[in-house]
């Protein structure tokens, strides 16, 4: 999984570290772990990028995986969409359980993260599988995507539309692009946590971030504690 600032952000951590915060308070362990703050975004991002790397490295230092081992459920069903093999880009990574499910298929997979933790965790998790992953501690507001490289980039959980051009340019022609994050509806949930809502995505908005594409999957959900937008979509020049 990331990095972040205060005016970009991932939902899908935000919510993860609430959790973490909340469980950490009932554990009785909320001291060092509760990080200041005025809002629920703030708590868990911080103010600066050096600021959410130690937050970050403190909600990743665990003996187990937050996000479990298994690949993310949208990746995992849809994966005859992509072939065997090939180079693969996984954007905020985390503990890599999208990246070594990628590695088990034959990708060589690059994987970024702000979390030197999160990327210790995904080395040992490729190492546990027989795979190799190669990671890259970086800040994504500042990292750069090597143009016409990827046959598959992925990016789960994380909203920065300042990367989507990159994305695009990232991919060489024939080569998908696997995108999920929380929509707007997120906040009409009762299990949803206070977010801001300019790091959701609007109704329809993915989609047409990539309506040049070749759209193979598109869905929007909301199971009551979800909201969700997924896509898959293909590079056609």
């Amino acid at each position: 999984m990331a990095v972040f600032s205060v005016s970009i952000g991932v939902l899908g951590r935000v919510v993860l570290g609430l959790g973490l915060l909340g469980a950490a308070e009932q554990d009785g362990h909320a001291d060092e772990l509760r990080p200041k703050g005025t809002n629920a975004y703030q708590m868990v991002t911080g103010d600066d990028s050096e600021d959410d790397r130690h937050r970050w490295d403190k909600l990743f230092s665990t003996n187990n995986y937050v996000y479990g081992k298994e690949p993310a459920r949208f990746l995992r069903e849809n994966i005859h969409f992509f072939s065997q093999g090939g180079r693969a880009l996984d954007l905020a990574m985390g503990e890599g359980r999208n990246a070594v499910f990628l590695a088990e298929r034959g990708f060589n997979v690059d994987g970024v993260d702000i979390s030197e933790v999160a990327i210790r965790k995904a080395k040992r998790l490729a190492k546990e599988k027989g795979v190799l992953v190669t990671p890259i501690l970086a800040d994504l507001n500042t990292y750069v995507i090597r143009s016409n490289t990827y046959d598959v980039i992925l990016n789960f959980d994380f909203l920065q539309p300042a990367l989507i051009p990159q994305i695009k340019k990232g991919l060489k022609k024939g080569g998908l692009v696997a995108y999920e994050n929380y929509t707007v509806e997120q906040l009409m949930n009762s299990y949803g946590y206070p977010v801001r809502r300019d790091l959701l995505l609007k109704k329809g908005e993915l989609k047409a971030l990539f309506k040049d594409f070749q759209i193979l999957v598109y869905r929007e959900y909301n199971d009551g504690k979800e909201a969700k937008a997924t896509l898959i979509a293909r590079k056609t020049r």
